[in-house]
């Protein structure tokens, strides 16, 4: 397994070298980064394939979607780079994620924004708990990568934010279930209390 994530020139770069269980995460990191951007990018194309000429909400998903294109091309680019193979369920989550979105969309604005609010949540805090890994480890080869990390971060909670401000929180408690790579997450819709299984 090759990893080009560096941005340092690596003759000036001080630090201990990545061991293979640090290899091992970082590549599970990717894949699982990948599918939940693939799934964010796929949610967000159904979202606005139904509400596309809603003046309120059009714009504000067609934002959000162009930022999740850009997230995904980053770790389309991460992936092949680093020689670490994608999710085997894409064409499920691809599917999975377009009926998500159009299927929440089609319940209205607010059901659309509550699926948002319900992911970005979920998401916000896995990009959290990735970050806290990754600042255990001790080497400058993985700065490219936190700094990926972080700024999504920063830009899902950006989306969860756009949520609620477009009345995602108007929306009586549901079920969704959302992927995150080899993970599934069921979230309770209304109060967004997300549990984790993971299905490796």
């Amino acid at each position: 397994m090759k990893f080009t994530i560096p941005l340092r020139n690596s003759a000036t770069s001080i630090g201990k070298k990545l061991t293979a269980q640090q290899k091992e995460l970082i590549s599970r990191i990717l894949r699982v980064d990948h599918a939940g951007e693939l799934g964010a990018d796929w949610i967000y194309r159904g979202q606005l394939a139904v509400l596309r000429k809603n003046p309120k909400v059009g714009p504000v998903i067609q934002h959000m979607w162009d930022q999740e294109k850009h997230h995904l091309r980053t770790f389309d680019n991460l992936l092949a780079e680093n020689r670490v193979r994608p999710s085997l369920l894409r064409p499920f989550w691809e599917v999975a994620g377009f009926a998500l979105g159009a299927g929440t969309a089609m319940l209205g604005k607010e059901t659309a924004m509550a699926c948002t609010e319900a992911i970005e949540t979920v998401i916000g805090e896995h990009y959290n708990d990735q970050l806290r890994e990754l600042l255990k480890i001790d080497t400058p080869e993985i700065d490219k990568l936190k700094t990926v990390i972080q700024r999504f971060r920063d830009e899902e909670l950006e989306h969860l934010n756009t949520a609620v401000d477009h009345d995602a929180q108007k929306v009586s408690k549901g079920v969704l279930i959302a992927s995150r790579g080899d993970d599934l997450d069921i979230c309770n819709l209304g109060s967004v209390t997300c549990w984790t299984l993971d299905v490796n």
